[in-house]
């Protein structure tokens, strides 16, 4: 993989923004390309894998990080998601989107977090 490549590859995860990595292009030698136009929205930075944490009367006792290709098996393993709840972490898959997607603690300190990041 040329150094190009690489530098467009960090920007499309999102690792580096498109300003960062101008003037990294313009020292190898390349001319970056310039936006059609100076208002057009930012683009949007899309999920690559899904943290699941698990907490148990206030300790956690799960922090996992899965890739999106294992997200929906891994899903329906967790416990006492209801039916809404997995289908808010399937549409959350399919969109890319990143963010919390499910956040439920009860008064015990039981909880589960799922996000994509």
């Amino acid at each position: 993989m040329s150094e190009l490549e690489t530098i467009l590859r960090l920007v499309a995860e999102g690792h580096l923004t498109a300003e960062e990595a101008a003037p990294i292009v313009e020292a190898l030698g390349h001319e970056p390309a310039r936006p059609a136009s100076t208002t057009a929205p930012p683009p949007v930075r899309t999920g690559r894998q899904i943290r699941i944490r698990v907490s148990e009367h206030g300790r956690q006792v799960v922090n996992l990080r899965i890739p999106l290709a294992f997200a929906d098996m891994a899903a329906r393993m967790v416990p006492g998601l209801s039916g809404d709840q997995a289908q808010r972490i399937k549409a959350a898959i399919a969109s890319g989107l990143t963010g919390p997607i499910v956040d439920v603690e009860d008064s015990d300190g039981d909880a589960v977090l799922i996000t994509m990041e």
